[in-house]
């Protein structure tokens, strides 16, 4: 790893970045673009710069003390793209500051009144009068800026009383800014980054949001969701934004309203409490979770005891539950098989939830085959096709990688399965959300990055967590493809 350069322009931000990076190489550049100028054959080694200090605030809503990270540079001559800044914003982020990603224009001459109105008008987040100067002429990469707000239209620097405290904040933050990018630094450099192919959003999940969305576009908002429609954060988020209202539990939806039940299924008990508040139900059970609760309904049907292996309190199994709770026993591992009472050993059959990790489930039907001989199963696997492929395809990575990243949200199963399927392959591996969930720790001393993601997750965020990785300095990309899918679910008649 080579030695960040730091350049600061002023004398106390470049005291605030060495007390906050004692191992970074700092020069102190000075103030104006001239300045910048003369100052950027400092970055010309070719290793990696970060441009920190103070700057002006031109959003409303940045105050002193908040971080802004370039997403560009736009001076008098035109603009210069930045490398993603993803991962250096999360690590500022989980350390407590406030930061946003954006445009920093640069001035020649201090901002204030009219001219700080005409370049918030512009787009650019904040204002500084070096940045701008250095990257054009800057050849190494990554180029980060890093400034943190010290005045705002509020308090102009030309009103020095009422930028005081603003100041001792802004100089608190940028060096306490400065100790929390060690990690970051020492991950910076290029890297090889290995897809997975599948990855990402399966069939139903895809089938689901659609179903989600073309509501929203033919009834108009609100429209209620019980539960989250598929376990992504992101895709939640977009959806609230476009006026879909998630609730835990059906009696949160006024009478008479649309509500959706999401991908993972719901029980007979949910559905009547439905049809009871005069509800508008349209279904998004994914159907490889509906083909689950069938087999659960004909084997109650036919007296079996019911061994659902999954995960209590998901909502998969929650539903799947449901359609026969007298007769039906959750376990997680076969360390449980031994504690089972059932009515009748030579009737006891099981099915799983659909999205475990498929060597994981394998032992625990083999410990309930070793003690019930005539055990009972699905005519075909539980485990989704998805969820199957998804899985080989982090075992291929992971023979060629030295860490793995999954895209996925906490609370995916799937998601967390194929972090499993890594680390027991003997490969680091970590579940993040996006390009600023990215530990930076983790890829010290890694080249080669396998990514994947669970199939609750969109493809525009692993999209997102490679432009981040290319961030810390570039990437080469490659795919290793397992299998190929071209599964397609009919949407139900009230969306079509």
């Amino acid at each position: 790893m080579s030695t960040l350069t730091v350049l600061a322009p002023l004398s106390v931000e470049a005291r605030a970045v060495r007390a906050g990076a004692p191992w970074a190489e700092v020069h102190q550049i000075g103030m104006g673009p001239r300045r910048a100028a003369r100052s950027a054959h400092l970055a010309e080694g070719g290793g990696a710069v970060l441009i920190a200090g103070f700057c002006g605030a031109l959003h409303h809503e940045l105050a002193p003390g908040d971080v802004v990270l370039a997403s560009e540079l736009r001076g008098p001559t035109g603009t210069t793209p930045c490398p993603d800044p993803s991962v250096l914003a999360g690590v500022l982020r989980r350390g407590g500051l406030r930061v946003r990603v954006g445009p920093i224009a640069s001035s020649q001459r201090l901002v204030v009144r009219e001219r700080r109105r005409q370049l918030q008008r512009s787009g650019a987040l904040a204002v500084d009068m070096e940045s701008a100067w250095l990257a054009p002429t800057t050849p190494a990469q990554p180029l980060v800026t890093l400034r943190v707000v010290l005045d705002t239209h509020r308090q102009e620097l030309h009103r020095p009383l009422r930028t005081l405290a603003g100041a001792a904040v802004a100089y608190r933050t940028l060096r306490r800014a400065c100790e929390l990018a060690e990690d970051w630094s020492r991950a910076l450099g290029p890297r090889e980054v290995l897809l997975a192919a599948p990855r990402a959003s399966c069939a139903g999940v895809v089938r689901a949001v659609d179903i989600v969305e073309r509501a929203l576009e033919a009834r108009g908002a609100p429209i209620y969701v019980r539960k989250q429609i598929v376990h992504n954060s992101h895709v939640v988020a977009e959806l609230e934004e476009r006026g879909a209202i998630f609730v835990e539990e059906i009696d949160e939806v006024p009478y008479g309203a649309t509500a959706i039940f999401s991908a993972h299924g719901v029980s007979p008990e949910v559905r009547a409490a439905a049809q009871r508040r005069g509800l508008d139900v349209i279904d998004a059970t994914c159907p490889l979770v509906a083909k689950v609760h069938a087999e659960a309904r004909r084997f109650a049907k036919s007296g079996f005891d019911i061994v659902l292996v999954g995960h209590e309190g998901h909502e998969e199994v929650e539903g799947t539950f449901g359609e026969a709770p007298q007769r039906t026993h959750v376990i997680a591992s076969a360390e449980e098989v031994d504690g089972l009472e059932v009515s009748d050993p030579e009737r006891v059959a099981y099915l799983t939830q659909t999205t475990l990790a498929i060597d994981e489930t394998a032992g625990v039907v083999d410990a309930l085959r070793e003690r019930f001989p005539a055990l009972a199963g699905p005519a075909s696997s539980d485990i989704c096709y998805a969820t199957q492929n998804r899985q080989d395809a982090v075992r291929s990575l992971a023979a060629e990688c030295d860490v793995v990243l999954v895209v996925g949200s906490s609370n995916s199963s799937n998601s967390r399965r194929l972090v499993e399927v890594a680390e027991r392959a003997g490969v680091p591996a970590a579940l993040i959300e996006d390009g600023c969930s990215i530990p930076p720790g983790l890829l010290i001393g890694r080249h080669r990055v396998g990514l994947t993601a669970g199939a609750s997750a969109p493809e525009e965020l692993v999209e997102s967590v490679v432009r981040a990785i290319d961030g810390l300095g570039g990437v080469t990309l490659e795919e290793r493809t397992v299998a190929r899918e071209d599964v397609h679910f009919k949407l139900p008649p009230e969306v079509r």
